[in-house]
């Protein structure tokens, strides 16, 4: 099989010839504003790891470049927020962006661009301080800016996908902790916007993935994604405590994680053979059908890549 076959077929839950790997870091700060170095930095990573597919990163899009954290006093300010449209810096430059990763990689593998929901654009801005605040004080006004992001991050998928040439998106929901919302508001405040803008990317491309992120340290109330589809989930195995297995189970879906990603876990200092042996017994427990090996979530830029090599060369021999 090619990577691309691969993960196609991992995707569709099919039997594959080794299981695929697919790890990723964030991108440093000086590569942000140099779209011709960050390409070259995309190619290098993928070069230098042999990963199966790539994850590529919005770093330098973080935030939503319209809210500005000193004009939002209250939640009524929220409901001065317009939509950016399809022409703006923020949405062409990440398609502009990933375009060139895209054609670097010349149809070698699949390539999903990260996305996060309408809520995390917001949030990346406010701080999670007056964020939390300002959605207690009017969820309805929280609403009407998630509503508006999340029609601008449909042009964004939609050009993503279309025009730059990405497979689909890597969704990545937040804010699910067990201490930041109960079921009920969740779904009511955050639900709406955010299954929107999936419901469009998975209209457009059926190789999404979600990705339940727990970055935060704190375990997520998974069942606010109860309805949340796509056909892998990247779940955090060492923070919600869910084995793969019960993943595969729970989600209905291909499933990509297994290793802890945190700073001092066994991908930072264990040995090639403690490596390898975690990496085949991953494997083990997930077979050759519906199982993506990866990580909880990105790693930290101190991971030398040859770490992460270990894992895809050990797992092309199982």
């Amino acid at each position: 099989m090619t990577k691309r076959e691969r993960v196609l077929a991992a995707f569709r839950g099919q039997e594959v010839d080794h299981v695929p790997v697919c790890m990723w870091k964030h991108v440093p700060k000086e590569y942000w504003d140099d779209e011709s170095a960050f390409a070259a930095h995309q190619r290098a990573s993928f070069d230098n790891t042999d990963v199966d597919f790539m994850k590529l990163s919005g770093d330098g899009y973080f935030g939503w470049p319209t809210v500005d954290p000193d004009s939002v006093k209250s939640a009524k300010d929220l409901y001065r927020l317009e939509p950016l449209g399809p022409n703006h810096p923020y949405i062409r430059g990440q398609i502009r962006r990933t375009r060139k990763v895209v054609d670097a990689l010349n149809g070698e593998c699949v390539s999903l661009y990260l996305v996060f929901v309408p809520f995390s654009c917001l949030r990346l801005r406010l701080g999670y301080p007056a964020i939390m605040r300002l959605v207690r004080e009017d969820p309805e006004a929280m609403m009407y800016a998630c509503r508006v992001v999340a029609e601008d991050l449909k042009l964004l998928v939609k050009g993503l996908i279309c025009d730059a040439g990405a497979d689909g998106i890597f969704y990545s929901v937040q804010n699910g902790e067990v201490d930041r919302f109960t079921m009920e508001e969740y779904r009511a405040w955050l639900t709406p916007a955010e299954k929107d803008v999936l419901d469009y990317a998975n209209g457009l491309s059926d190789l999404n993935a979600i990705h339940f992120c727990a970055w935060e340290g704190v375990p997520n109330r998974l069942e606010v994604w109860k309805d949340y589809k796509t056909p892998v989930v990247s779940w955090s195995r060492y923070m919600d405590l869910m084995d793969i297995d019960e993943a595969k189970k729970q989600f209905g879906a291909s499933v990509w994680g297994g290793f802890d990603n945190r700073v001092g876990s066994l991908l930072y200092t264990g040995s090639r053979e403690e490596i390898e042996r975690e990496t085949e017994k991953l494997i083990t427990q997930g077979g050759k059908k519906g199982y993506i090996l990866g990580a909880d979530c990105s790693l930290n830029g101190s991971l030398a890549d040859e770490r992460i090599r270990w894992v895809v060369e050990k797992a092309r021999s199982i």
